[in-house]
C-alpha cells in the first residue's frame, strides 16, 4: 500500500486527491475553481490574479497533505500552463509551496491519464470501443480505447476558452452560439479521432458532471447520483439549449451549480453536445473518476 497525493491543474479547477492504494480508502478529495486560465486564450499569459488564487488554493492543499504520510506527489498542470509565456513563476510558485515541480503534461499524456482514471472506475464492463470525453476549461480530450487507449487527440476547445472566445452576451445570441458551435466543428472535423467509432461514450470532469446534474434535475450537486449514471444523447441535448439560454443568474440559481462554473457551463454543455452530434451511442455513461484518478494511479503503476 502507497499513499500518494495528486493534484490536478487545469484552466478551471484544481484538484486533490490522496489516496492509500491500491486497495486503501481516499483520503482527501477537494476541488477549487480558480481559473487559472482567465483571459490566457487573449493574452498569452497567466493574470497575477488567478496565480493568486491558484496558489491561495495550493496553500490549502499543502496542509491536507501533511496530515498523510504521503510516499509520492504529482502535480499535473494541463492547458493554461501549456499556452502561458509566464509558466516559470507558476512553477516557482508551486515548488515553493508542496516541494515538487509541476509536471506540464502534453495533450496526448492528458488524454491518456484521463482515459485511465474514467474507464478502470466503471462498474460495468463497457461494449468497446469506449471514447473518453474530458470536457476541460481550456481543451477537451477524446480518448479512444479497447482496454488501453488506440488514439487520442487533445482541442483548444474547452469551456472557458470557447466562452471568453464566442459567448460575450448575457443570455448569449443565436449568432454567438452558432459562432461557438462552428469554432468547435471546425476542431472536430480536424480531429484524427471519430467519435463515431466508439460503442460506448465515458464523459468525465466537471462540465459533463455539472450537465448531467441539469439532465437529473438534481436538487442539490449528487456525487453519487452522478457517477456512473446514463443519460440519453437527447436529454443532454436539451440540457444543452437550457443552460445556454439561461441568464448568468439563472444558472447560478440553479442548486446544483458551483457558482465558479455558472458562466462558462454553457460553453463547456455545447463542446460536449457538438461531440455527441457525432456518436453512435445512444447515451451518454458519466463518471467522477477522471484525470486526477489516473494522475493517482500513475505513481502506483510506475
Amino acid at each position: 500500500m502507497t499513499v500518494v497525493a495528486a493534484v490536478d491543474c487545469g484552466t478551471n479547477t484544481i484538484k486533490l486527491l490522496v489516496a492509500d492504494l491500491p486497495d486503501g480508502p481516499e483520503l482527501e478529495r477537494e476541488s477549487r475553481v480558480v481559473r487559472l486560465g482567465q483571459d490566457v486564450d487573449r493574452t498569452g499569459v497567466l493574470a497575477d490574479e488567478a496565480l493568486q488564487r491558484t496558489f491561495a488554493a495550493i496553500d490549502e492543499y499543502t496542509a491536507l497533505v501533511t496530515r498523510h504520510p504521503v510516499e509520492r506527489i504529482r502535480f499535473c498542470a494541463t492547458s493554461a500552463t501549456r499556452d502561458a509565456g509566464n509558466a516559470a513563476v507558476f512553477a516557482a510558485g508551486v515548488h515553493a509551496r508542496l516541494g515538487v515541480d509541476p509536471d506540464v503534461v502534453t495533450g496526448p499524456a492528458e488524454a491518456r491519464l484521463a482515459y485511465d482514471g474514467a474507464v478502470r472506475h466503471l462498474r460495468e464492463r463497457p461494449a468497446v470501443p469506449v471514447l473518453v470525453v474530458d470536457v476541460g476549461g481550456g481543451s477537451t480530450e477524446l480518448i479512444l480505447g479497447d482496454g488501453e487507449p488506440t488514439a487520442e487527440h487533445s482541442m483548444d476547445i474547452g469551456s472557458v476558452r470557447m466562452h471568453e472566445r464566442h459567448l460575450r452576451s448575457d443570455p448569449p445570441t443565436a449568432t454567438e452560439v452558432a459562432a461557438a458551435a462552428a469554432d468547435i466543428d471546425a476542431h472536430l472535423d480536424a480531429c484524427p479521432v471519430d467519435p463515431a467509432a466508439a460503442a460506448t461514450v465515458v464523459g468525465v470532469a466537471g462540465t459533463v458532471t455539472t450537465v448531467a446534474a441539469a439532465v437529473l434535475d438534481l436538487p442539490t450537486y449528487d456525487r453519487d447520483a452522478i457517477d456512473q449514471s446514463v443519460l440519453a444523447v437527447e436529454d443532454v441535448h436539451a440540457a444543452t439549449e437550457r443552460l445556454l439560454a439561461m441568464t448568468l443568474a439563472e444558472r447560478r440559481a440553479l442548486p446544483f451549480m458551483h457558482p465558479g462554473r455558472a458562466d462558462v457551463i454553457g460553453a463547456g454543455a455545447l463542446v460536449l453536445d457538438r461531440v455527441l452530434r457525432r456518436t453512435r451511442a445512444a447515451g451518454l455513461v458519466v463518471s467522477e473518476a477522471d484525470i486526477l484518478d489516473g494522475i493517482a494511479w500513475s505513481l502506483v503503476d510506475g
